[in-house]
């Protein structure tokens, strides 16, 4: 029957062991993990079994780099997650955590949009580094992606979204994701997308301002396509502001709903 051994196929007899593999193949390895977790007591391999053996500390050549980082992994999932492509439009405290999250689950390519640059305020919720002020924030979001997933292609737009070209910014994505401040703009793109580009899917956002419950923000299906994520209530105003905590969920929402639809679950 046949495994994958560190994303390599191999052949295996029907009573060979998970350790006995390891022995065979990687006898030096520390971790071992099996079809996504780690196990420390050995067991008998099934036909289609996902394993993966690290050593800590080794340094891997870039194929090995791939497969090691997403041994975590449920298994099959990343070879649909390697195929596709999600835009997110607005790289503040949603876009520029949605991203990261999508990066490091391995989604293929992702479409980033903004026009702004990183600033001081940002840092108390967006995912820049000090050493990031004053740089574009398509720049600051892609050089963070490069150093946790080289693998992510990542299509950069330096430009205000509006009417006139978001259908072409997002011509190749199959999910796009709204992730701006401003009521008007998200009104704006929730619109040409669920009219003009019915094939796509759309993930939204609306109220994780404040220090309000966590237990607020849900995800919410409006129609087949379009999903809406936040609390849909706390917006951000005078004397309820945007904080890391509750943005981050809420992006965090919406990154685990663009991955349920690329695995092809569309419920909530």
């Amino acid at each position: 029957m046949k495994i994958k051994f560190n994303e390599r196929e191999v052949e295996v007899s029907n009573k060979e062991t998970v350790f006995g593999i390891k022995d065979r193949l990687k006898n030096y390895g520390d971790i071992i993990i099996l079809n996504g977790f780690p196990i420390s007591e050995d067991c008998v391999l099934s036909e289609g079994d996902v394993v993966s053996v690290i050593k800590r500390g080794e340094k891997l050549s870039k194929e090995e780099l791939k497969a090691v980082m997403m041994a975590r992994h449920t298994p099959f999932v990343y070879e649909k997650l390697e195929k596709s492509t999600v835009a997110v439009a607005g790289l503040g405290g949603l876009g520029s955590n949605i991203a990261i999250s999508l990066a490091r689950i391995g989604v293929g390519k992702l479409i980033i949009i903004d026009f702004d640059v990183v600033e001081p305020s940002n840092l108390n919720r967006q995912n820049y580094y000090l050493e990031h002020l004053g740089m574009h924030k398509v720049d600051a979001t892609k050089e963070i992606i490069e150093k946790v997933n080289p693998f992510i292609e990542v299509e950069c737009h330096n430009q205000y979204l509006k009417e006139e070209n978001i259908e072409d910014l997002i011509s190749g994505a199959d999910i796009v994701i709204e992730a701006f401040d401003k009521a008007e703009c998200k009104a704006m793109i929730a619109n040409i997308v669920l009219t003009k580009c019915r094939e796509k899917f759309f993930i939204g956002s609306s109220g994780m301002a404040g220090y309000f419950s966590s237990n607020t923000i849900k995800t919410r299906k409006v129609t087949n396509k379009f999903y809406l994520c936040g609390d849909e209530e706390n917006e951000a105003k005078v004397g309820s502001g945007l904080m890391a905590p509750r943005v981050c969920i809420a992006a965090n929402h919406m990154a685990n709903m663009a991955l349920r639809i690329l695995c092809e679950e569309y419920s909530i």
